[in-house]
């Protein structure tokens, strides 16, 4: 954790340094030790620091949802993106701006409630056909919520030209021209995912033995679903509202978290903290140096990412079945 997080601010410290624009390494340095370059100023106030912090608060989120709904279906390719929660929390915002919605907290309300439709129909898919007992089952059922929700989001925009111009670049993620009220608008459903999280931890890693074993250490399986359902939309909605549906992040996270943790959900959640906005902070400073002076949608480089991950899962995942 020490490591992961002396990483993280260095991270942190090379996503103000390093840009697309012509602000370099040496001018962003000199002005952070105190020397006066009004341009070098404005970029790293204005723009790099914003976008540094939404990283660090979307990455943490991500990466926590995906653990958690990974424990709660017993499942290590339940993934935000991968089941349709994140789309869900998408096409909720599309339709909000197509109805006119343009306030940051009224899309991060109803982002946060597509996300959570999004979830009540990933676990209802696993409860009534099976599907949360095969890992591969669940993402193709997940993948085909996912081609839904995209294609009803497209139609949408296609009867307004104003919310594709706005949706357009967000809709494959990216962390560009976000500004501190865009954060200050998700810490109330943060604090309150928070507070969720700290109440479901221990009941979490008991219903992860089973059930009946939970129920018999005196712990509701079905509150502990709801609230997890609770939390996770909450999390992915805010960071969906803010960033875009960013892919893959809920499923590299959690990954490296348990090869470093073990499958203790409490030592994963903790080590989500930091790993989380590692890999979207990186991958953020790689799109916009990759094709300067343009900037990578974030979305694309999560993706190449966690393909990788995502073939290496489910190989283990079944030769473990062999």
């Amino acid at each position: 954790m020490a490591g992961l997080s002396v990483l993280l601010v260095l991270v942190c410290l090379a996503s103000l340094l390093l840009g697309a624009g012509d602000v370099g390494p040496a001018r962003a340095w000199a002005m952070l030790i105190g020397q006066s370059d009004p341009e070098a100023r404005f970029v790293l106030e204005s723009l790099r620091l914003p976008r540094t912090l939404v990283g660090l608060v979307v990455g943490m989120a991500l990466g926590v949802a995906g653990a958690l709904l990974q424990a709660v279906t017993r499942n290590p390719l339940a993934e935000p993106g991968l089941l349709g929660v994140s789309a869900g929390a998408a096409f909720a915002v599309a339709l909000a701006l197509v109805l006119g919605a343009t306030a940051t907290t009224m899309r991060i309300g109803v982002a946060q409630f597509g996300a959570m439709a999004g979830c009540l129909c990933v676990l209802g898919v696993a409860r009534v056909s099976g599907a949360g007992n095969d890992p591969v089952r669940l993402v193709l059922a997940g993948a085909a919520l996912t081609g839904l929700l995209l294609s009803l989001t497209s139609l949408l925009l296609l009867f307004d030209q104003r919310a594709a111009d706005e949706i357009r670049f967000w809709i494959v993620g990216s962390l560009a021209g976000r500004r501190l009220e865009h954060l200050v608008a998700l810490m109330p459903s943060l604090l309150v995912a928070v507070a969720l999280i700290l109440a479901v931890a221990r009941p979490l890693a008991a219903l992860s033995l089973g059930e009946r074993v939970a129920s018999g250490l005196g712990h509701r399986p079905g509150l502990i679903r709801l609230l997890v359902i609770v939390a996770v939309a909450l999390l992915v909605g805010a960071a969906t509202a803010t960033a875009g549906p960013i892919a893959f992040v809920g499923l590299v996270v959690p990954f490296a978290a348990r090869a470093l943790a073990g499958p203790d959900i409490r030592r994963t959640l903790w080590l989500c903290l930091p790993l989380g906005p590692l890999m979207v902070i990186t991958a953020d400073i790689i799109s916009r140096l990759l094709v300067a002076p343009s900037e990578l949608p974030l979305g694309v480089l999560t993706a190449l990412c966690g393909a990788p991950v995502l073939v290496a899962v489910v190989r283990a995942r079944r030769m473990s079945t062999l």
